[in-house]
């Protein structure tokens, strides 16, 4: 899972930079179904970017049906086989 560097003179913002690179992920099925993506520190460290850019990011998968997020324990990827409003 190489991460795609972060062009910060592009006209995209780096959060949406990060959520368009974790798409492909899941995607190309690198972060599978069921699988917890990286903690916010690891994308963090991979993207070298502040906690608050990660969360933008983050929010975008969730917005789009992705990723959902169980307190306390993570952010996994969606089962897109699943209807959106099934999984917690």
């Amino acid at each position: 899972m190489a991460a795609r560097e972060i062009d910060h003179q592009a006209p995209e913002p780096p959060y949406r930079q990060i959520a368009a690179d974790l798409t492909a992920e899941i995607e190309r099925g690198d972060l599978a179904p069921g699988r917890p993506i990286p903690s916010e520190s690891q994308l963090c460290q991979r993207y070298g970017v502040a906690r608050n850019t990660v969360r933008s990011a983050v929010s975008v998968l969730r917005e789009n049906g992705l990723v959902y997020t169980v307190p306390q324990r993570g952010t996994y990827v969606r089962d897109r086989s699943e209807p959106v409003g099934e999984s917690t």
